[in-house]
């Protein structure tokens, strides 16, 4: 079986949040052969960027690292499917171009795309074919009046 992350799986296990321990396993998986993790670049320089922001450089850097050497296949470029289809469906749904270029990975590699990004992706699911594995939701945040 195959897997696409967008960025928020791949933050969620970094920073072990809810779904981490799905990612997890995944990513055990993908070592030992059993299933094939991939991210494009473009998601990956989101969970980048985010650590640079959070964690600063340095530690950024080491992070990425990992990451490079972790079971996860990086796509680093965008092939024409992926360009078609990552269009298409920004012209149909609101959802950012990291997620359609994660969602284009995934029809291009026939993968599950793994997200817990349900407000903007809840409608993908329900109107394309592309098999999602649902993350579960951060928790919201009380509001103190």
């Amino acid at each position: 079986m195959t897997y696409v992350l967008d960025a928020c799986a791949l933050v969620s296990y970094l920073i072990d949040e809810h779904g981490s321990d799905i990612v997890e396993d995944l990513l055990k998986k993908a070592s030992d052969g059993e299933i094939e993790i991939y991210m494009h670049i473009i998601n990956l320089i989101e969970v980048h960027y985010a650590n640079v922001r959070n964690l600063g450089s340095e530690q950024a850097e080491i992070i990425l690292e990992n990451i490079l050497v972790s079971p996860i296949q990086i796509v680093p470029a965008i092939s024409d499917t992926i360009f078609h289809n990552s269009a298409r469906l920004k012209s149909s749904y609101k959802c950012s171009l990291a997620d359609t270029i994660g969602l284009a990975t995934a029809i291009e590699v026939s993968g599950h795309f793994v997200t817990s990004d349900h407000h903007e992706l809840e409608t993908v699911d329900k109107n394309e074919s592309i098999p999602f594995l649902w993350l579960p939701s951060h928790p919201k945040k009380k509001k103190i009046n």
